[in-house]
């Protein structure tokens, strides 16, 4: 009888999990765990407030509301935890090759389709132009210096308009020139786009651009750890 397979990869549990976004935010913000005891300990003394004034006044009481208290501190704290584990991600990616990738395709949702890779890449200099198509069009989003990327900004809009006209086509520079939209606001500038395309001709649209793109080198997407992925889940 074969033995079972011991080489699957077990998922992180809830307090790993929490670990990773702990050290991972904390690199960044070093004053976290004051913030963190602090929102905890707001939340025993808010607490034990209520139950000072809420009757009846018993130590049974405010001992209950001291526990009440300490469970919204817990939970203030991860919520401002998860927070600022977004905040010290897009500090890490800032100007790094293939931060809009990564952003592109782990934050649009569903509405958007999107991809880690660049559709055109300059590999000396490592400036990636990527495409993204939704209900707001399609949007061109250039990364590295404005201008290199006026060539590879131009041969994608190109392409695009020959499978796509009439339908609206949106460049966004990633950057901190006058302009350009940091990459931590790139998610919501895309997303903040009018919806101008219903979901059939959206649909058409990815796939006649798909049928004419190529593939390209591919640039090293930084690894970081992604708030919505990392959040530790519920426990079982």
């Amino acid at each position: 009888m074969a033995s079972r397979s011991t080489t699957s990869e077990k998922r992180p549990g809830f307090f790993s999990q929490l670990r990773s976004l702990y050290s991972f935010t904390k690199a960044e913000f070093a004053w976290l765990p004051w913030l963190l005891i602090g929102i905890i300990v707001a939340g025993i003394a808010l607490g034990v407030v209520v139950g000072f004034l809420i009757p009846p006044l018993a130590v049974w009481s405010i001992i209950l509301w001291g526990i009440t208290g300490l469970l919204v501190g817990i939970l203030a704290a991860m919520i401002v935890l998860t927070r600022l584990s977004t905040r010290a991600m897009y500090i890490k990616l800032d100007g790094m090759p293939g931060a809009s990738g990564h952003v592109l395709s782990t934050s649009l949702g569903r509405n958007w389709v999107a991809s880690d890779m660049p559709v055109g890449v300059n590999p000396k200099s490592q400036d990636a132009v990527y495409r993204v198509i939704g209900r707001g069009g399609v949007v061109i989003v250039a990364e590295g210096a404005r201008g290199r990327l006026t060539r590879l900004v131009n041969d994608e809009k190109m392409k695009v308009q020959r499978v796509a006209s009439g339908v609206p086509i949106h460049v966004v520079y990633v950057g901190h020139d006058e302009g350009d939209v940091p990459i931590s606001k790139l998610s919501a500038t895309i997303k903040a786009f009018p919806k101008k395309v219903d979901r059939t001709t959206m649909a058409a649209v990815v796939k006649r651009v798909d049928s004419v793109s190529q593939s390209v080198t591919s640039l090293p997407i930084p690894k970081g750890i992604d708030p919505n992925r990392a959040r530790a889940p519920r426990p079982r």
